[in-house]
C-alpha cells in the first residue's frame, strides 16, 4: 500500500486535497482524522503538520508527500521534489530597514530573523556568507527588527505592506521561489504507485490548464484555424455532411480561450464550443 503525507490544516491543506479528489483518490470529510485508507486505489493517507512531512518521506516513513519546496529545503531531510503542484506559490525575500544592505553579499555581521533557518543558512553559504547570524522565530518576523532582535529578516513577500508598514524594504534577488510539490525520499527506487499517483496528479494540472475547444471551419480555412488551435500535438479534423466544412477539436490554453474564440469566429469559424476537461492522460 503507498503511502502519502498530506498537509494537515491551512491553504496547503485544502488545496492537496482537492487535488488528489480530482484525481480520483478518496479525501476526508472530518478535519480531525489524521489517518484515511483508500482501499480502492491501495493508498494510506496521513495528515501531518507541513513542516513536518518532508522528515518523514526522507526518513522512509512514508512513501510520498505533499509540501512547500521552502519546507522541503528548510527541513534538510533526506527527500527530493518529483513534481511542482501549481498551488501555494510564494516568494521568499530578505528585507531591512533603507541602508541596511543591497544584496546577499553586504549581509556579514548582520542578524537575520527568519521561520526558516536551514533554507537562509544554506542560501547565505552558498554565496560565501559566513558571519551573518540566523535569528529562528516562529510566526511573523517583521517586528524583530524595532524590537533589537535583528538587523534583517527573510520571509514570505507578497505585497510588501506588512514589511513597509514596519519600516522595512525588500532588497536583492529572491531566496525562493516557492510552491507546493511532491516529494519522495532521495535514492528511492521507482514505483509503480507512485508512477501512477504523479501521472494522476500531472493530468489534473493539464486539465486545469486547458479546455477542449470544438468549431466548424471551411475546408479551404482548416489550415489557418489550426495555426489558431494547434492542439497539444496536432487538432482533429473530421468531416461534415456539407463538404465545404469541417469538425475541428483541439486542446487550448484556458486563459486564453476567449481571445481564440475571437480570432476564430472574425476567420469565419462557427458553433465554437468550449468544455472542461476533468481529467486527462497524455
Amino acid at each position: 500500500m503507498l503511502r502519502v503525507a498530506v498537509p494537515n490544516k491551512g491553504s496547503l491543506a485544502e488545496s492537496s486535497s482537492e487535488m488528489l479528489r480530482e484525481s480520483g483518490y478518496r479525501q476526508r470529510t472530518d478535519s480531525r482524522e489524521l489517518v484515511l485508507q483508500d482501499p480502492e486505489n491501495d493508498v494510506e493517507f496521513f495528515f501531518l503538520r507541513p513542516r513536518d512531512i518532508a522528515v518523514y518521506v526522507g526518513a522512509g516513513t512514508l512513501d510520498v508527500g505533499v509540501t512547500g519546496r521552502d519546507l522541503l529545503l528548510d527541513s534538510g531531510a533526506d527527500a527530493t521534489e518529483i513534481m511542482s503542484l501549481g498551488f501555494g506559490r510564494s516568494t521568499f525575500r530578505f528585507a531591512a530597514r533603507p541602508g541596511t544592505a543591497a544584496s546577499a553579499t553586504d549581509l556579514d555581521g548582520q542578524r537575520i530573523a527568519t521561520s526558516y533557518e536551514g533554507l537562509v543558512r544554506r542560501y547565505l553559504s552558498d554565496r560565501g556568507v559566513t558571519a551573518a547570524a540566523v535569528v529562528r522565530l516562529d510566526g511573523a518576523v517583521e517586528t524583530s527588527v524595532s524590537l533589537g532582535v535583528a538587523d534583517v529578516v527573510a520571509d514570505v513577500v507578497e505585497t510588501g505592506t506588512t514589511l513597509r508598514a514596519a519600516g522595512l524594504e525588500v532588497f536583492g534577488e529572491p531566496i525562493l521561489e516557492s510552491e507546493a510539490v511532491l516529494i519522495t525520499r532521495a535514492g528511492a527506487p521507482e514505483s509503480p504507485a507512485v508512477t501512477v499517483l504523479s501521472r494522476r496528479l500531472q493530468g489534473v494540472l493539464v486539465a486545469r490548464r486547458y479546455v477542449l475547444m470544438d468549431y466548424d471551419v471551411r475546408v479551404e480555412l482548416v489550415a489557418r484555424a489550426c495555426e489558431l488551435t494547434p492542439g497539444l500535438e496536432s487538432p482533429t479534423v473530421s468531416p461534415l455532411h456539407d463538404k465545404g466544412w469541417v469538425a475541428v477539436r483541439a486542446m487550448v490554453p484556458r486563459k486564453t480561450t476567449n481571445q481564440v474564440m475571437d480570432e476564430l469566429y472574425d476567420l469565419g469559424a462557427r458553433a465554437i464550443l468550449v468544455t472542461d476537461i476533468h481529467a486527462c492522460r497524455l
